[in-house]
């Protein structure tokens, strides 16, 4: 199978030198070439039965590596248990206008973060209005910057309880089966919201303009494109609630740690390009393949490499860490919601006691003879890994 490791590894020192590139953007690449390799470290092990030996290298636990997030998901899963209410759940999407992508490619901090504050304040309002809910709700909301075919696409999607806690405290009050809030609403809500921050990022100097936006410097031609964009209508899509609590943290599953493209997309390396499989939305959900040239794949790929330390995943209302003691647990006496009493054991369990809980299979058995145990040996230092600028692991 083709990964993206194969890709960096082959074309990642070419592509460095014929583009700048900024140091979270380097490390990122750095990190995926050199995960589970000797480069970062790792252990020997060693049958006390047959005397196999097993050598074992360490993962880069960069958030972009494709090849990293399964027991981070898992982990992050068990902890969410403990936020889940015994009520439906929604799944509300917002979604920026395309018009917008190069000033977000441009200004990434500034612009996720303004998608971040007018998605939260559309909801945190509108549903504390009686004419909606007449409550304080809580919901996650997770960035995905990507369409299928690797292009900028920034997006939020949301998961919202169907309900919410009475401004007294005192009561939790159940949403209709349809969204509490009419998409509509929400839509001209969001767009009201973003377009008036950035218009506060554009007045205060905050933003930058490469080529493409420079005109934008232009007061005149600024306001001509922000009237351009309150005339249009912008797109926030609603599913119907969940099922289960248990559908929720699998459906969660799937977009929390995702990366821009999983390794299993990718069919084919040759000749300088790069084949992988997409869905295009506008033809039925089809699914179709692309080639591009690697530098081209490479280039999209890196642009959805966040911003340092910027939060993805991001907790509101009744959901938020201020709140998670005090009206969360309200909520779950409220809605009758089940303790989980093995919750700290869940979270604390080893890698291995994790791999063994997904897939039944015991990494301290050893392969060969299937009766004895894995003993470490030795470690292994890491070998020739310096990643840029003497910044910390996790991009």
């Amino acid at each position: 199978m083709i990964e993206i490791q194969d890709i960096f590894n082959q074309y990642g020192d070419e592509y460095r030198r014929n583009h700048q590139l900024p140091l979270n953007i380097l490390k990122t690449m750095i990190d995926i070439e050199a995960c589970r390799t000797a480069e970062l470290g790792g252990h020997v092990d060693e049958c006390d039965e047959c005397g196999h030996v097993r050598v074992s290298y360490n993962s880069c636990r960069n958030r972009h590596c494709p090849k990293c997030q399964t027991l981070a998901k898992e982990r992050w899963l068990e902890k969410r248990k403990e936020d889940l209410l015994s009520v439906g759940y929604f799944h509300v999407v917002f979604t920026i206008p395309e018009e917008l992508n190069y000033i977000t490619l441009t200004n990434q901090k500034e612009m996720y973060s303004i998608l971040f504050k007018s998605v939260s304040e559309t909801l945190l309002e509108l549903s504390s209005d009686k004419k909606y809910l007449g409550a304080e709700i809580g919901f996650m909301a997770i960035l995905h910057t990507w369409g299928q075919n690797l292009m900028n696409h920034p997006h939020i999607h949301c998961i919202v309880p169907s309900g919410g806690l009475t401004l007294d405290g005192n009561r939790w009050i159940s949403s209709k089966k349809d969204f509490f809030i009419p998409v509509k609403v929400l839509s001209r809500k969001f767009r009201g919201k973003f377009l008036f921050y950035l218009k506060k990022a554009y007045y205060s100097n905050a933003l930058k303009y490469t080529t493409g936006i420079e005109k934008l410097t232009e007061k005149h031609v600024f306001q001509s494109f922000i009237d351009k964009l309150y005339k249009k209508e912008w797109i926030v899509y609603c599913r119907p609630p969940f099922g289960s609590a248990e559908y929720v943290l699998e459906y969660l599953g799937r977009y929390t740690h995702r990366v821009a493209i999983s390794n299993h997309r990718i069919v084919n390396l040759e000749n300088g390009y790069v084949t992988f499989k997409w869905r295009d939305y506008k033809d039925h959900n089809k699914e179709k393949f692309m080639t591009l040239t690697v530098d081209e794949f490479i280039r999209r790929f890196l642009m959805h490499v966040l911003p340092r330390k910027f939060v993805k995943i991001r907790h509101y209302g009744i959901l938020s860490n201020r709140n998670r003691s005090t009206k969360l647990q309200k909520c779950k006496e409220l809605t009758g919601a089940v303790e989980n009493k093995n919750q700290n054991l869940e979270v604390n369990l080893s890698a291995a006691e994790l791999l063994l809980k997904l897939t039944g299979i015991d990494i301290n058995i050893c392969s060969c003879c299937r009766k004895g145990k894995m003993i470490t040996k030795e470690k292994l230092n890491r070998q020739n890994y310096s990643p840029p600028g003497g910044i910390n692991k996790i991009a």
